[in-house]
C-alpha cells in the first residue's frame, strides 16, 4: 500500500505538478485548496504526511499547521511548509506553527522528495513505479509558480 500524502495547496499547477512527481515516486496524493478543507481532509483521510502551502484562502497554512498539531488525533502526522514565503523568519515562524519540515519555492523536485522520502522513513511507497528525478523542464515548471 502506498504511503498518502495530503498536500494543501491553493495553486492548481502546482497541484497537477506534484501529483505528477508523487505518482511517478509511487506515493498516493490527496489534496485540498484551502487551509479549513485541509485540516478537514485531514481528519477524514489521516494522510502518513502533509505538505502544506503558507499563502492560502480562508485560515492560512500556519494556522492549519497549528490546528492540526492541536489535536491529539492529528498531531503525529508530520507536515512539511512547501512556501514561497521565503524572507528572514519565515522559516522560524513556520517551526513555530509546528511544521516538521520547511521547502522553499521555487522548489527543487529533488530536495522535495529527499525531505518527503525523510519524513516516511518505514512507509512504504509503491517502489514498482520509483524512477529517478524528474527532468529539469518538469523542475521548472513547478519553480515558475507563485
Amino acid at each position: 500500500m502506498a504511503s498518502k500524502i495530503l498536500y494543501i495547496e491553493d495553486n492548481p499547477y502546482a497541484v497537477q505538478l506534484v501529483r505528477d512527481v508523487m505518482e511517478i515516486y509511487g506515493y498516493e496524493l490527496i489534496e485540498a485548496y484551502d487551509g479549513l478543507t485541509g485540516v478537514a481532509v485531514a481528519a477524514r483521510e489521516r494522510p502518513d504526511l502533509i505538505l502544506m502551502d503558507i499563502n492560502l484562502p480562508g485560515i492560512d497554512g500556519l494556522e492549519a499547521t497549528s490546528r492540526l498539531k492541536a489535536s491529539p488525533e492529528l498531531s503525529y502526522i508530520p507536515v512539511i511548509a512547501v512556501t514561497a514565503n521565503t524572507s528572514y523568519g519565515d522559516r522560524q515562524r513556520c517551526i513555530e506553527a509546528g511544521c516538521d519540515g520547511y521547502v522553499p519555492k521555487p522548489v527543487s523536485i529533488r530536495d522535495l522528495m529527499d525531505t518527503v522520502r525523510a519524513f516516511l522513513v518505514g512507509i512504504p511507497s509503491d517502489t514498482k513505479t520509483a524512477s529517478p528525478a524528474p527532468s529539469s523542464a518538469s523542475a521548472s515548471a513547478f519553480s515558475a509558480q507563485k
